[in-house]
């Protein structure tokens, strides 16, 4: 039963405040903490800040922490619910005491309480140099276990410290939001041969593939994506042209995942190009986590798999949901942290449980990213020290939910 729940403000990895919250029930007491996102999406549900410029900039929590303690720790009391079988229930109560579709009244940052894809390389709006893409990654699949693919990634990360300074000096290894490098580059190719070389010093050809998350909504407007919008010289495209620079990646460089490479309301191109993706396509903006949304790229093709961020939609719950119907789909479902993380690692555990096969969490760098690898790490160990099987994605990790 749950006895109490306090919320209060924290720092998250970029130190800007987010809710923490403590649910004290007859079993113990538990601690989460939410996370937020830098590249967000329209169809996002809405973190609730205080807006007060003098205090954090405006990115105080302080009114989400207010309705945790007035509004749904009471209403969550009453209710009489088990935290540990009527989570469905409880996510009902708290869509109900909002009574918003994208949960702006209470905020989703109040109702929140396989196979690693490291992003070693940032761009975008996760770092100051002037790649237009934000997420460069590796993904160790020929690894024969979670604790092996956390070495590889590891092994790569310093060889590719190496590389940037022997090419750009010292002062470039400089990490962006999710722990990734950040060094002066601008073009795609420029990033992906950088992960060549480190992978090969590694001794790991063959064994580490890529993936590219552009977040293409952060550079599209008005029909036309500027992959320079970072750069003194702007370098639009049109989608035809942005789709051959992705073909021509995908031919010339070992990429297995393509993540949000058109923007959100840009259905068309999505469309067209999934009609020959040899690789996963992964929507993120263009979903939102959300069954609406994924229902609706199912019926016109737009993707193969669905990203899923929990504050996306804001509760586990409709997550859930989201990722059943995904899966209904044939589709994958790619489990995600945020840019602005927290030491939180609950969705080590959700990647597990729905049998996900993958996810991210950042580069092998910085607790609250760390975190997140070690504690799969931790139920790998577990599950082998009980005896039981436990299976590694590795280049399966699209179809890990059919084991």
């Amino acid at each position: 039963m749950i006895r109490s729940i306090q919320g209060a403000q924290r720092l998250d990895s970029r130190g800007h405040l987010t809710v923490q919250v403590d649910l004290i029930t007859d079993r113990g007491t538990f601690r989460a903490i939410v996370p937020s996102g830098a590249s967000t999406g329209a169809k996002e549900a809405i973190e609730l800040r205080d807006g007060d410029s003098s205090a954090y900039g405006g990115k105080g929590v302080q009114k989400a922490v207010t309705n945790i303690g007035l509004v749904i720790g009471p209403a969550l009391v009453q209710s009489g619910l088990k935290v540990y079988t009527d989570q469905k229930m409880i996510d009902c109560l708290l869509k109900h005491l909002d009574g918003t579709e994208n949960k702006s009244k209470l905020g989703a940052n109040a109702i929140l309480g396989v196979m690693p894809f490291f992003d070693v390389l940032n761009g975008g709006v996760h770092s100051g140099n002037k790649m237009g893409f934000q997420e460069t990654m590796i993904a160790p699949v020929g690894a024969s276990s979670f604790t092996q693919a956390v070495r590889m990634g590891c092994e790569v990360y310093q060889q590719l410290k190496k590389v940037i300074i022997e090419k750009f000096g010292p002062s470039a290894i400089g990490i962006g939001d999710e722990g990734g490098f950040a060094p002066p580059i601008s073009q795609p190719h420029e990033g992906l041969d950088l992960l060549v070389e480190a992978v090969s010093l590694a001794g790991y050809t063959g064994r580490i593939k890529f993936a590219l998350d552009p977040a293409s909504t952060e550079f599209y407007s008005d029909g036309i994506y500027d992959i320079g919008f970072k750069d003194d010289k702007p370098s639009l495209q049109k989608p035809k042209h942005l789709t051959d620079l992705y073909r021509s990646l995908l031919q010339n460089y070992p990429i297995v995942l393509l993540e949000d490479p058109f923007a959100e309301t840009d259905w068309g191109s999505w469309a067209e190009f999934n009609k020959e993706c040899p690789v996963e396509l992964v929507g993120d903006d263009l979903l939102a986590t959300n069954t609406k949304y994924v229902q609706k790229a199912n019926d016109t093709r737009a993707c193969n798999s669905m990203l899923l961020k929990i504050n996306q939609i804001g509760t586990i719950s409709e997550a859930i949901e989201a990722a059943n119907l995904a899966y209904s789909f044939d589709w994958s479902v790619f489990v995600s942290h945020r840019s602005g993380e927290t030491t939180d690692d609950f969705i080590a555990d959700l990647a597990v449980g729905l049998r996900t096969g993958h996810l991210k969490s950042g580069a092998p760098c910085r607790g609250e990213r760390i975190a997140k690898y070690n504690r799969l790490m931790d139920i790998e160990a577990d599950l082998l020290g009980k005896g039981e099987e436990c299976l590694y994605a590795g280049s399966q990790f699209r179809v890990a939910s059919k084991y």
